[in-house]
């Protein structure tokens, strides 16, 4: 039984398995997608998101924590400089699996595709704007001269809009009352 056994040592040793995780990180921050088996990637996404998240702070402790695990200096530079300018405002989730359906010949293991989410540019929609961020807080943002004017007058409007039906039922019991 695997009670509690939160690695998944993919049939080798640490230093193997290390140095594995290593390369195929370096070759999905290089070329923003790579083709590999899905257990492999999953431990992949575990390993490579937290480096991701550092990257975030550009310094120079974070570029050589990211270096003992890399060993690249063409994927840390990579790294800090492409891959985090996109994913700057993103508050997680930088990777994305994707099963390919087929078996490998070999040994029928699943195949999948691992790549960059920010990177991806089918999924992007054309002309679509970033959404500004949410607030987290419970305080109300405060409304800039224009969004407040926007909004007085769209409020005016909803009143008379209201007020109108309101007018015209009055106007109706009116006549009634005169017959």
């Amino acid at each position: 039984m695997r009670h509690g056994k939160k690695v998944n040592h993919l049939g080798r040793k640490s230093a193997h398995r290390q140095a594995l995780l290593s390369n195929m990180a370096s070759s999905l921050i290089l070329n923003k997608r790579i083709t590999t088996t899905l257990a492999k990637a999953k431990a992949l996404r575990k390993y490579v998101e937290p480096l991701i998240t550092k990257s975030k702070n550009d310094t120079t402790h974070s570029r050589r924590v990211v270096f003992s695990y890399l060993q690249n200096k063409d994927s840390v530079s990579t790294l800090f400089g492409e891959v985090a300018s996109r994913i700057a405002d993103r508050p997680g989730g930088y990777t994305r699996i994707i099963k390919l359906g087929d078996a490998r010949l070999g040994d029928s293991a699943e195949m999948c595709l691992m790549e960059l989410v920010d990177f991806n540019d089918i999924y992007k929609k054309d002309g679509a704007e970033k959404k500004a961020k949410t607030r987290r807080g419970r305080a109300k943002a405060k409304k800039t001269g224009d969004e407040a004017e926007v909004v007085e007058a769209a409020a005016t409007e909803e009143k008379e809009e209201k007020k109108a039906p309101a007018k015209k039922a009055a106007k109706k019991t009116t006549k009634k009352k005169d017959k």
